[in-house]
C-alpha cells in the first residue's frame, strides 16, 4: 500500500509523530509498504521544507507559508493536503483529529465526497482532547478549545476507520456513534530488540553506587507532585539504603515543585535528579533500575493516554508497580510485569515497591515476565500488522489484552 501520514505538528518537540507515527511507519515500511510522514513544522521551523528518509520512511515537512494567521492555516492545510496526495496514497491516515491534521482530515472528507479522491480515510486518536482532556490541562483560549473540541467530535465520526490507543479511547468512541467494526485498537508499542543497558555506567555518572535503585521515569503532569514524595518517604523510612532515580522534565516545571518539597524532607540526600539526559542515556538507566514507579492520578487525561514510557520500561526488564489506571492495567501485567495498587493509594505503591524490593528472586523473574509480556503483545511490528488490518478495513484477526 501507499500510506500518507498527516501529523498535526513536527517531530519536535512534542511526542505524537516521532513516538507513534513514525515507529508504526518504520514497521510498515520494513514489510514494503510505501509511507511518508507529511508533517506541519510550525512546531520546529527550522525543518521547514525539508525531508528526509528514516529506515525507508520519508519524512516530508511542507514549508510554512509567510502570510498573516487566517491565511496560513488555510495555506498550511492546503499544502499538507497536496503533499499527501502527490504520492497518490491508497490510505491518508490523520494523526490527532485536531488542529492541521484535522483541518487536513476536513478537506480529504470534503474531496472525496465531490469524488475528487478515492482513498481510504483513516483517523488517530492517541489522548483524549476535549473537555477533561488536554483542553482543560494545556489551558488553551476559549475558543481554541471548542475548535479542538468540534474537531475532535466531527473527526472521529467522519472516517472510514478510527485507530485508537487505548481501551478508553476505544469506549468513547462508540459512545459517540462511531460503529465498533470501524474502531480499530492500536495502543503504543516497544522496540522489538531494545538496546542493551549498562548499569554501572548509570551508576557511576549518579553516584547510585551499589544501592538498591527505584527508578522515576516521568513528564510529572500525571499526578500531584507530593504523592511522589510521600512515596519515597515512606519507601526510605523502612528501606533507608534505597537510592531513588527521578528522570525526565515536567510538562509544566513540575520538576522545581518536586526539588522543593524534597529540600523538606528526610529522603531528600537519597533523591537523585537527573532531569532529562537524552534517549541514549536510557538503556543505562534501565539496566541500573532495580524497579520503576508509575503514578497514575485517576483522571480522564490519564484513563484514555496510552503511556509510551510505561512500555519502554517493560520493555527493558524493569518492574513497574503502577496505579491502576487505563492503560496501566492493560500495560503492567499484576505478578508478571510488576503491580498494580489502588489509584492514589501511596501506603500501597510504597509498599507494593518494598515487597519487591525484598525480593531479589521475584523481581529478577517480574524483569523477565515484563520483557516477554511486551515482546509477545506490544512491538511496532506486531502492532503494525493490526494497523494493516485497519487499512484493509478489517478488524485484527488476533486480539490484544
Amino acid at each position: 500500500m501507499r500510506i500518507a501520514m498527516i501529523g498535526p505538528f513536527g517531530l519536535r518537540p512534542k511526542g505524537t509523530m516521532a513516538a507513534r507515527a513514525l515507529p508504526l511507519a518504520r514497521a510498515l515500511a520494513a514489510v514494503d509498504h510505501q509511507v511518508q510522514l507529511v508533517l506541519p513544522p510550525w512546531s520546529c521551523p527550522e525543518d521547514s521544507g525539508k525531508s528526509w528518509e528514516v529506515d525507508g520512511v520519508m519524512v516530508n515537512n511542507v514549508a510554512l507559508p509567510t502570510s498573516p494567521p487566517g491565511v496560513f492555516h488555510a495555506q498550511l492545510t492546503q499544502r499538507l493536503v497536496q503533499s499527501a496526495l502527490a504520492m497518490e496514497p491508497d490510505v491518508i491516515h490523520c494523526f490527532k483529529p485536531k488542529a492541521y491534521s484535522g483541518l487536513a482530515q476536513s478537506a480529504l472528507w470534503s474531496m472525496r465526497s465531490a469524488r475528487r479522491w478515492q482513498g481510504r480515510l483513516v483517523v488517530d486518536e492517541d489522548d483524549w482532547e476535549g473537555a477533561g482532556g488536554w483542553n482543560d490541562l494545556e489551558h488553551y483560549p476559549w475558543a481554541m478549545r471548542q475548535t479542538f473540541a468540534r474537531q475532535e467530535t466531527w473527526g472521529l465520526r467522519h472516517a472510514d476507520t478510527v485507530t485508537v490507543a487505548s481501551r478508553a479511547l476505544e469506549t468513547i468512541a462508540w459512545s459517540l456513534g462511531v460503529p465498533p467494526r470501524q474502531v480499530v485498537y492500536v495502543p503504543n508499542g516497544a522496540a522489538e530488540t531494545p538496546p542493551p543497558g549498562h548499569a554501572d555506567a548509570a551508576r557511576d555518572r549518579w553516584g547510585l553506587d551499589d544501592a538498591p535503585v527505584v527508578l522515576l521515569y516521568t513528564r510529572f503532569f500525571e499526578y500531584k507532585v507530593e504523592r511522589i514524595v510521600d512515596v519515597f518517604a515512606r519507601i526510605h523510612a523502612v528501606a533507608p539504603e534505597t537510592r531513588f532515580l527521578v528522570v525526565g522534565e515536567g510538562l509544566f516545571g513540575e520538576e522545581r515543585e518536586l526539588l522543593a518539597r524534597l529540600d523538606r524532607v528526610e529522603p531528600s540526600p537519597y533523591v537523585v535528579y537527573a532531569g532529562w539526559p537524552g534517549d541514549e542515556a536510557l538503556p543505562d538507566i534501565f539496566a541500573a533500575a532495580d524497579l520503576a514507579l508509575y503514578p497514575l492520578d485517576d483522571t480522564l487525561v490519564n484513563r484514555t493516554k496510552s503511556p509510551a514510557k510505561l512500555l519502554q520500561l517493560l520493555g527493558a526488564g524493569v518492574p513497574v508497580v503502577a496505579d491502576a489506571v487505563g492503560q496501566a492495567t492493560v500495560y503492567v501485567a499484576p505478578g508478571v510485569a510488576g503491580l498494580l495498587v489502588p489509584p492514589g493509594d501511596d501506603v500501597a505503591m510504597a509498599e507494593a515497591a518494598l515487597d519487591i524490593l525484598r525480593d531479589p528472586w521475584r523481581r529478577h523473574a517480574m524483569s523477565a515476565g515484563a520483557r516477554e509480556w511486551v515482546a509477545q503483545h506490544y512491538t511496532w511490528p506486531r502492532l503494525a500488522q493490526r494497523l494493516a488490518a485497519a487499512y484493509n478495513g478489517e478488524q485484527p484477526s488476533t486480539s490484544l489484552p
